[in-house]
């Protein structure tokens, strides 16, 4: 991986540091961004004493328009950042019917809307600049719309969407492109949902350094999607060799023979 600075959203703590932690000591700079200044700068500090790597903070809440546009310029404009970790998100665990839609909307401009515009400016910067590596952290509700609150899910499938479709339009252009499609991961983002995580089945849920490195592993392997608990990516594969399948199909002249009863009589 080359060494270059890597933006991570998020980096204040659980998936986002860690991404941190283990970027610095593969040899990158970092510019880490989150709203809370005070772990940013703790965090910032010992990377510092222990890997020597500059790493500058910029705090910033990705839900505030002018802090996103800012960043976004960074990622546009700065030559020495060849990676984001676009990492930064929420979660409520309640039903939709049962949340409230200042929150909804609130995750959708987080989830969806920062984290395209920052995707967006970082492959712009990374053409002019002749390559990058974008990482997109998704999650395995993407595909599981029925297991978690549907607005959340969506929001993620959202991300995966983009990541396959960027990675189609950035071809050979010297970019890597990557989503990460965490299942249930042992952070804050659990309490913040609602749902205490040791409810969960121990089974089911990864510790954050271990899906952090499982992570890193598959963009050195070089994969577009990252299932860190999926024991046999044959399964994905065949799963999306299904999905590329239907293109042919997917658009015709005339609706399908069902549902044209008159016709098919």
């Amino acid at each position: 991986m080359t060494q270059t600075t890597a933006l991570i959203t998020g980096a204040s703590s659980g998936i986002g540091a860690l991404y941190a932690d283990r970027l610095a000591h593969r040899g990158h700079d970092l510019i880490l961004v989150a709203r809370n200044a005070a772990k940013l700068e703790a965090l910032a500090l010992r990377l510092r004493q222990e890997t020597g790597r500059q790493v500058e903070t910029l705090p910033a809440d990705l839900a505030d328009p002018e802090a996103l546009r800012r960043i976004a310029a960074r990622l546009r404009e700065d030559p020495a950042i060849g990676m984001l970790v676009n990492n930064a998100g929420s979660a409520i665990a309640a039903p939709v019917l049962a949340s409230d839609p200042d929150r909804l909307e609130a995750m959708v401009q987080l989830n969806v809307i920062a984290a395209t515009r920052l995707a967006q400016a970082a492959a712009a910067g990374f053409v002019a600049r002749g390559g990058g590596t974008l990482v997109n952290i998704a999650s395995v509700l993407g595909l599981a719309p029925e297991r978690f609150n549907a607005v959340y899910a969506a929001t993620k499938a959202y991300v995966l969407a983009l990541t396959q479709g960027l990675n189609a339009e950035l071809a050979g252009r010297n970019i890597r492109v990557q989503a990460v499609l965490p299942g249930a991961t042992r952070t804050a983002l659990w309490e913040a949902a609602g749902i205490d995580v040791a409810t969960l089945p121990p089974e089911m849920v990864m510790e954050a350094d271990e899906m952090v490195e499982a992570a890193l592993a598959g963009l050195d392997m070089g994969e577009l999607v990252t299932l860190p608990s999926l024991p046999d990516m044959a399964a994905w594969e065949a799963a999306d060799a299904a999905r590329q399948a239907l293109g042919p199909d997917l658009s015709h002249r005339h609706a399908a023979a069902r549902y044209r009863p008159a016709a098919a009589a």
